[in-house]
């Protein structure tokens, strides 16, 4: 499919466009006649908001009856899982507020889709994209869910998901649960949106919501914004709350904003940095959290930055090199100092991260079935696994041996988990990110985050052609990913990750490539 650069002055004579007039209660055929622009930002829709141009309800049925048309239907992008059935209340209980208070919280009536690991208090199960969690209702809002209704986000739905978060078979096609099917990407539905936070990158990719929010271990928020076209934040282990969300790795998960641009972003991320007392990593010692980190926007952010140039990934991958390069032009241009760092951490710290996820997994699925009570639909792994297996849809493709894996596992008091997280950690850190930063004294390191989308290949599973994620994902430090180009027409991402907490430089980077590159594409769907 095509794909159109968006300007400035497109988007303004888009804005032009709104119809005051529509009523919240039309049908859907009626509807059609109220139109957003592919890119309108959170602060466009604020804007409308405030002059009166339209209303919370007719953003929500927009955002409603798109998801319809684009992936239940039409293309069948697969994005959403599920529509939140009180969205038009929450909707018009807003208007309610718009007339009488006027607009409160940087979210206020912004349509955000949850990854389908979260749990909201909404009429709408958290199912991991697995069969057996179908009917499973937590009843209860997650921290950060909480958080973003307190913002003022209308819930609009859950996005689909690669199952499990992508850590339940030896290959797998990322994008594709029991219960979802296969995502699709927008710039190609042939091509593979990447894992495991597919949904949410496609759905704001192609205008199914203003922001989403998506989940990592290792890869699953910006592999999926990379291969999308779009901004995603991995954050800093503990900035944001990971209680009621289904777990992979105490050490290593995080959620994390997804959007268009970086001020979204950005706007969103500041929504869900509250501490929470049920999760020990928002509460360590030398946490540094921020409720707006629109503050750290800075058009000249490049400037005076020594910033570490990783250049492992793209070693090998030669059509890549030229967006590369274009993008290390425009940092020394903008008075940044670029510095070549071969690696990062050593190799064996991918190994011992793998067997940290695998006690963690295990013991983390089992306290969160436990957290849903008696009523769970899944008691423990043990019971998922004969779940799994028994269920030929789930088995038609991957063999989800990593179930077996982890049950085979001990718990966390085992020597070998302690030794594998304490030895992952030091690789990570002292000998990894903090090493290569304290002796080059850079202020970040930026890196291309992935190749272009591949075919989705069912039958093989994914063909990742390089990454460059596991120093920040392994170490728990913050990354941030945006669009640095395109090849072939589809759109490949600039990564700039760095220190614990140095969300706020990141930003300053992150803003300046944007505002001044402005590589963000939109795709053409029907």
């Amino acid at each position: 499919m095509k794909v159109t650069a968006i300007t400035a002055m497109t988007l303004s004579l888009c804005l032009l466009l709104f119809n005051a007039s529509c009523n919240p209660d039309t049908n859907k055929e009626s509807s059609k006649n109220f139109e957003l622009p592919n890119e309108v930002s959170i602060q466009d829709i604020h804007k409308g908001y405030e002059s009166g141009s339209f209303t919370v309800s007719e953003v929500t049925k927009f955002y409603l009856d798109r998801v319809n048309e684009l992936s239940f239907n039409g293309p069948e992008l697969n994005a959403v899982i599920s529509l939140n059935p009180d969205a038009m209340d929450i909707a018009a209980s807003m208007d309610d507020k718009l007339k009488n208070n006027g607009r409160k919280g940087p979210l206020f009536g912004i349509p955000v889709l949850l990854k389908d690991n979260i749990n909201s208090s909404d009429n709408m199960p958290t199912t991991a994209g697995a069969r057996a969690m179908k009917e499973s209702y937590p009843g209860v809002d997650s921290p950060l869910a909480a958080q973003l209704r307190e913002a003022g986000a209308v819930i609009l739905g859950k996005a689909n998901l690669s199952e499990w978060a992508n850590f339940h078979s030896r290959f797998s096609s990322s994008g594709w649960s029991g219960l979802g099917g296969q995502t699709k990407n927008p710039y190609d539905t042939t091509r593979n949106p990447c894992g495991s936070s597919s949904g949410s990158a496609v759905a704001v990719a192609a205008n199914l919501s203003v922001v989403a929010i998506g989940t990592e271990t290792n890869g699953s928020i910006v592999c999926p914004s990379n291969n999308n076209g779009i901004v995603g934040i991995k954050p800093t282990v503990g900035l944001i709350s990971r209680s009621g969300i289904i777990p992979i790795s105490f050490s290593q998960d995080t959620g994390g904003p997804m959007a268009r641009t970086v001020r979204d972003a950005a706007i969103t991320l500041g929504a869900m940095t509250r501490v929470d007392s049920t999760d020990s990593k928002t509460t360590e010692p030398g946490r540094k959290a921020y409720e707006d980190y629109t503050q750290f926007l800075d058009p000249n952010g490049i400037q005076g930055k020594r910033i570490g140039y990783y250049t492992a990934p793209l070693d090998g991958y030669v059509r890549m090199q030229g967006v590369m390069e274009k993008a290390k032009e425009y940092f020394e241009s903008r008075g940044g100092e670029l510095v070549p760092i071969e690696e990062i951490m050593p190799s064996e710290a991918r190994r011992h991260s793998f067997q940290v996820l695998l006690y963690e997994f295990k013991d983390g699925l089992n306290n969160y079935f436990a957290s849903l009570g008696p009523d769970s639909p899944v008691k423990d792994l043990e019971d998922l696994i004969q779940q799994t297996t028994a269920d030929s849809i789930e088995m038609q493709y991957f063999d989800h041996d990593l179930l077996n894996q982890a049950q085979e596992k001990g718990d966390l008091n085992s020597r070998e988990y302690q030794e594998a997280l304490a030895t992952m950690l030091k690789l990570s850190r002292e000998e990894g990110i903090d090493k290569v930063m304290e002796e080059q004294q850079l202020d970040a390191i930026i890196a291309p985050t992935g190749s272009p989308a591949w075919k989705t290949d069912l039958t093989n599973g994914d063909n990742f052609q390089f990454s460059s994620s596991s120093p920040a994902a392994i170490s728990g430090y913050p990354n941030i990913t945006l669009p640095m180009g395109q090849l072939d027409g589809l759109p490949v991402g600039i990564s700039i990750f760095g220190k614990p907490w140095s969300e706020p430089v990141l930003l300053q980077i992150a803003y300046d490539f944007e505002q001044g590159t402005g590589h963000r594409m939109s795709p053409e769907l029907p």
